[in-house]
Formats: C-alpha cells, sequence, structure tokens
C-alpha cells in the first residue's frame, strides 16, 4: 500500500514518499531517541569547539563593512586592512602598515569588492557583543573595543556556525517534506559533512558561503510553501528576500530562476484557459511588488557599490563581457583535480543524480532546482577563478546546499523504490559514512597543507595520504587544532605565504 503526503500549499505537488509507508519506524514516531530534529541540535552543539574564530582572506572584506560601520560609523576600512591576516596583507598593504595608493578607488574608498550581506546578518551579534564588552570595559576588564578581539571574532564565528545549521535544517524540514524524515535526515548529515560546507562553517567562518547555505535555503522554503495563493504580504517578503541573498553573495541570483519558472507556468496556463485575463493582470501586479521589493532588499549592496566605486552596478569584480564565455571549462568545473566540486566532493554524485530521478508530481520544482544547478555551474565554468582559488572543493557551490540536500534524499528515496527500503537504508548510511569520512580526512589534508591549497593536486599522492599521512597526524594536529590554535593557524599561515611566493 502507497502513502502520499499532503503537500503544504495548493500547487506545490506533493511528492510520494513510497518507501517507508509499509515500515513502522519509517519516521521515528516510536523511537524517540531517533528523532531527527533534536539529534541534528545535538551533534550542532557537539561541534561549536571546533568553530575557528578568525577573520581571514575574503573575509577580511566581509566583515569590514559590519565592523567598520559599528565601531567607526563609516565605510572606512583601512584598520581592517591593516589588521588582515598576512596573505590578505600581501599586495595590498606596505611592510610599514600604508595601504598601497592603488588599493583606493575614485571615491576614496578601499576597493572593499566583497558584499555586505554576511555583515548584515552578524550584525545583531556584533551589536551584542559591542555592547558587553563596553560593558564589561567599563567595570576594568580593558577588552579592546575595536572590534578585532576576541569577543568580536567568536561571536561572528559562533554566528556563521549558527546560520549554516540553520539552513541545514531548513533544507531538512523541507525534504522531508517530499521524501520523509529517514532520507532527509541522512541526506542532511551527508551534505553537511561530506561536502564543502563545513570548511566555510567551520573552518573559514568569515567568508560568505555558510550564509549562503542558510538565506537560499530559507528562499527556497519560503517560495515552496508559499505557491499557490501567496498573498501581498507574502509577495513582499519573497521579494525581500530575493534581495538579500543577492546581498550575501551574488551569485545566489541564480535562485532567481525558480519565481521566474513558476511565474511562466501560471502566465502559460492562464493564456491557454483564455478567460482568465483579469488573473493575469492581478497576478502581472503582484509581480510588479515582487520586483520592487527586490530591489529594496537589494539596497545595501546597491549603497554601498555607489559609496565604494561611484556606481551602484560597480561591483568591482571584472565586468561579465571580460569572462570566458567562448571557452568555459564544463569539464573542469566538475572533475578536475583544481578543485572539481563532483571530484573533491564525491557525495554530490549521488545529489546530481538525486535530481533527475526526482519524482514529476512537481515539474515546476524539479525543473526549477535542475536549472538552477545548471546555471551556476555554466556561470562558474566562464568566470576567470572557476577553481575558488585558495578553496576546498568548489565552494562556489556549498550555495546550493538546499538543492543538494533535496537531491541527496531523492537519490535515497529512489534507490528504496529500485531496491527496498531496508537495502536502500543500508547502502544510504553505509555510503555516508564512508564519504563523511574520506571528506573529513581530505579537508584534514588540504587545511594542514598536506596537499596544495591551491591549484591542481595530485590524485595519487593524495589517496595515499588519506591512508598514510593523515592517521599518522591527525592525532597531534587535532590536539593542537583544539588547545593551541593560535599557534597552529600561525604555522598555516606561514605556509600559505611561502606557498604564493613560490607561485
Amino acid at each position: 500500500m502507497k502513502t502520499i503526503r499532503k503537500g503544504p500549499v495548493a500547487m506545490a505537488g506533493p511528492i510520494a514518499s513510497e518507501s517507508v509507508a509499509d515500515f513502522p519506524a519509517g519516521n521515528w514516531k516510536h523511537h524517540k531517541f531517533l528523532r531527527p530534529v533534536p539529534v541534528l541540535i545535538a551533534i550542532f552543539v557537539l561541534s561549536l569547539p571546533i568553530v575557528n574564530p578568525w577573520v581571514r582572506g575574503d573575509g577580511v572584506g566581509y566583515y569590514a563593512y559590519g565592523r567598520a560601520l559599528l565601531i567607526e560609523h563609516s565605510l572606512d576600512f583601512k584598520h581592517d586592512w591593516q589588521h588582515a591576516n598576512d596573505t590578505f596583507r600581501l599586495d595590498r598593504v606596505t611592510p610599514d602598515g600604508k595601504v598601497y595608493p592603488g588599493e583606493y578607488t575614485q571615491t576614496g574608498h578601499l576597493r572593499n569588492l566583497w558584499s555586505i550581506g554576511p555583515s548584515i546578518l552578524w550584525a545583531p551579534f556584533l551589536l551584542v557583543t559591542h555592547l558587553g564588552v563596553l560593558l564589561c570595559d567599563s567595570l576594568g576588564a580593558h577588552i579592546p573595543s575595536n572590534g578585532f578581539s576576541g569577543p568580536y571574532l567568536v561571536a561572528v564565528t559562533m554566528a556563521t556556525a549558527f546560520y549554516g545549521f540553520l539552513g541545514l535544517l531548513i533544507s531538512f524540514q523541507l525534504a522531508r517534506n517530499f521524501f520523509g524524515e529517514v532520507w532527509a535526515f541522512v541526506a542532511t548529515l551527508g551534505i553537511w559533512w561530506a561536502s564543502s560546507l563545513p570548511v566555510y562553517m567551520y573552518f573559514n567562518p568569515s567568508w560568505s558561503h555558510a550564509h549562503s547555505a542558510f538565506v537560499n535555503s530559507l528562499f527556497v522554503w519560503f517560495w515552496y510553501r508559499t505557491r499557490g495563493e501567496r498573498t501581498l504580504k507574502q509577495w513582499v517578503l519573497l521579494g525581500l528576500l530575493s534581495g538579500l541573498i543577492m546581498d550575501v553573495y551574488y551569485p545566489n541570483g541564480v535562485f532567481l530562476l525558480l519565481p521566474l519558472f513558476e511565474a511562466i507556468a501560471i502566465y502559460w496556463r492562464d493564456y491557454r484557459l483564455g478567460d482568465h485575463w483579469h488573473e493575469i493582470l492581478r497576478l502581472f501586479g503582484r509581480h510588479c511588488v515582487y520586483v520592487a521589493m527586490f530591489f529594496v532588499g537589494l539596497m545595501p549592496t546597491l549603497i554601498t557599490r555607489k559609496l565604494i566605486f561611484g556606481s551602484p552596478f560597480k561591483t568591482g569584480y571584472p565586468s561579465m563581457l571580460t569572462w570566458n564565455w567562448a571557452s568555459p571549462v564544463f569539464a573542469k568545473v566538475l572533475f578536475s583535480s583544481d578543485h572539481g566540486f563532483l571530484a573533491w566532493t564525491p557525495i554530490l554524485c549521488l545529489a546530481v543524480v538525486g535530481l533527475f530521478v526526482f519524482p514529476r508530481t512537481d515539474k515546476v520544482l524539479r525543473n526549477g532546482l535542475i536549472a538552477v544547478l545548471a546555471a551556476l555551474w555554466i556561470i562558474i565554468s566562464a568566470y576567470p577563478d572557476w577553481d575558488g582559488l585558495s578553496s576546498f572543493g568548489n565552494r562556489f557551490f556549498v550555495s546550493l546546499t538546499p538543492i543538494f540536500v533535496l537531491g541527496l534524499a531523492s537519490f535515497f528515496d529512489w534507490l528504496s523504490r529500485v531496491w527496498s527500503f531496508r537495502s536502500a537504508l543500508t547502502f544510504a548510511s553505509s555510503a555516508t559514512a564512508v564519504l563523511v569520512l574520506w571528506n573529513l580526512a581530505f579537508i584534514f589534508q588540504w587545511g594542514m597543507h598536506l596537499i596544495s591549497p591551491r591549484g591542481y593536486i595530485s590524485w595519487p599522492q593524495m589517496i595515499d595520504n588519506q591512508f598514510v599521512a593523515v592517521p599518522r597526524a591527525l592525532s597531534n594536529d587535532l590536539r593542537r587544532y583544539l588547545w593551541h590554535r593560535k599557534g597552529l593557524m600561525r604555522d598555516i599561515e606561514n605556509e600559505d605565504i611561502q606557498h604564493l611566493q613560490a607561485r
């Protein structure tokens, strides 16, 4: 007997989770200790000691907005550049601490090309921390209240981990609407620990990628939940969310294909009916509201671009017209040893397959998810720095976290229909465990520079390291990471400088 779950909204086609109907524990209703949300929360809390409180690389630019506005009440990033890590300062600050003149734009601001969105999300945590530091200082604590001291760094990095986890939790809630708790839970764990996400959720938390996982998950969830009979207020919120995802990271704009596909499908349906012109005009009015709210949501980006670069539409990055559109590197983005996202994080192979076996009950959703993936793949394949430079895997694809959770859950659900529930569960849990262990060992190699953090790597060396060098070094370096982290990070930074100077 097959069970069809009720969808959350009209037109949001429920998808049958055929595999759990005859399995009493399929949704863990009879096992309180296996309730997935408390388990996910427990894993997150236990993982917090590995959060790395530093602002490094691109993170300097992301964090500078929040720190400068909070502490100096301006967009003067000079102190951020001067306090940055050595590899960031290398070509931007002279040995005696002066910022190179070439770093300034025509408006007199430092060329901060990174987006303001992460600082918007960090703002509540930074404000509370700053007030706490000022209070402690008034009581004689003498903690530097300049935005660079420990409390600020801990606040923003813990906030990043929190946002990354919220993104995973939202993705889990969305996936279980389609495929049940079992597959949603295993898929969430898989993407959490076997993709590039943990690097940017814990190790490099000042970068924007974990924030992207959160805002994009929230966007997909809200878009899906409000489909069919979206109220005017919901159109306003969707528009603001659409602006926010691009405030956080410009390539997140590929997710706007979802409301676009939805609009095309509804307009086409009403056009074919022939006598629904009033509905078409009403929907067009709502879409005008949506577009207007999108630009309102995007206003922080437009304002900062205007102030820093002199135009709201200048980003500081090379113009898209200069990208490699005539010679995109489609295969390299997928499979290259230079951070190909399928080669470095193979669990995403299963997730991508899952999108193509996604049940066809809701074609708009299925086709929209595939289109978002394809659009980002095309964009990154034409981008000059398609490999992400110093990146674990291809970090650009962390933005697709909600799509990968849905795709992986879909793949496991499909297996349960091809085989049996128990066989699929055995495969899903075993494969996920193996891929998680493989990924964590690979992250260790990358983080400790057992392989080159930039450019191509040797697969034979990497595989040999997985079984020889990683077990040998793990105990000592993990102990240093947990108890002597500043010294370890200083050593890693020095090695990174040597690598850059040798290139």
